[in-house]
């Protein structure tokens, strides 16, 4: 079988969104090219993970590269993709210059695509993800190892949106906690959060996709029996009480479900959020506050936001 390789020239700002919409649309994995990796100073430990060819990657915003089959839905697909992109004007999203562009690659080439840009990273104090076909020895009896395949599911883990969910997760889960994830994707935050101690997650997302995905990757970490993934609009029509929410999506949409998610935590409960943009930051944290949260924690890795809210018990009245 042929492959279209679809490369997306885009901004830092729409590479959540956009891995999301190729994820929806039937993407296997996307790959990030932005050229600041090519200058960034890195531990050496999984060095040869970053001897990157400077020609691959544009001189400013980012590449994002998906694979999809040549086949006769191909162009409807394509027009489909473009048109969503496209929308997500509608949400102020900077696309840069929104160049899309098609190759075709054969099979052999597409297979080993993934793995020049996929090695063990480390991302955390605890915290290492590793793809399947790796050998990794642990640096230390603590370290945690998260195991995922992107042909499994889209992205690599290592966005700076999902390491400062984990590096959030890591902070602020404790033993037996329960928590809910909203917006699953690969289960890469569900995974972690099991890992380091929540008795069990409720692993959520609207794409039926992405909930096979995290399905798929529980079983690899071997934990499919403490995660619990469902599709579902964010947080509609759920009724529990969690220790933690952990919610790695647009700033747009995290505002939204606010209200729901302080009614599904418990007293002092904690409420993860991450895929925010620098801008976005405040109208974020503006909703938080007013809806009861304290902000207790607030990080930031290049142009992207972490904030962690606090459920405050309200007081009775005089």
């Amino acid at each position: 079988m042929d492959w279209s390789e679809i490369r997306i020239h885009t901004t830092n700002e729409a590479v959540e969104p956009i891995s999301n919409i190729l994820h929806e649309k039937g993407a296997s994995g996307v790959v990030i090219e932005d050229p600041i990796d090519l200058v960034k100073e890195r531990e050496t430990l999984f060095g040869e993970v970053y001897e990157l060819d400077p020609a691959e990657y544009p001189e400013e915003g980012v590449y994002i590269k998906t694979y999809l089959p040549v086949n006769s839905f191909l162009d409807k697909k394509v027009d489909e993709i473009k048109r969503a992109i496209n929308n997500l004007q509608l949400y102020d999203i900077d696309l840069g210059k929104n160049q899309v562009t098609l190759r075709e690659i054969n099979e052999e080439d597409w297979a080993t695509a993934w793995k020049k840009y996929y090695k063990p990273v480390k991302i955390s104090e605890k915290i290492t993800i590793m793809p399947t076909w790796e050998e990794y020895e642990p640096g230390s009896s603590d370290e945690v190892i998260i195991e995922l395949d992107p042909g499994m599911a889209f992205g690599t883990g290592t966005h700076p949106t999902t390491v400062l969910s984990i590096q959030a997760i890591e902070q602020y889960i404790n033993k037996n906690d329960i928590a809910i994830d909203v917006g699953c994707g690969s289960g890469v935050l569900s995974i972690a959060a099991v890992l380091l101690g929540a008795k069990e997650v409720h692993a959520l997302d609207l794409d039926g996709v992405a909930v096979k995905s995290t399905q798929i990757n529980t079983k690899l970490n071997q934990i499919e029996d403490r995660v619990m993934a469902k599709q579902n609009d964010l947080l509609d029509q759920v009724d529990m009480q969690a220790d933690v929410i952990i919610s790695n999506i647009l700033a747009e949409i995290i505002v939204r479900f606010v209200s729901d998610t302080w009614n599904n935590l418990k007293p002092n409960g904690f409420f993860i959020t991450s895929g925010i943009i620098h801008a976005k930051k405040q109208m974020v944290t503006d909703h938080l506050e007013q809806a009861g949260f304290r902000i207790v924690q607030v990080d930031e890795m290049e142009d992207w936001v972490s904030i962690v809210a606090k459920k405050i018990e309200k007081k009775s009245g005089a």
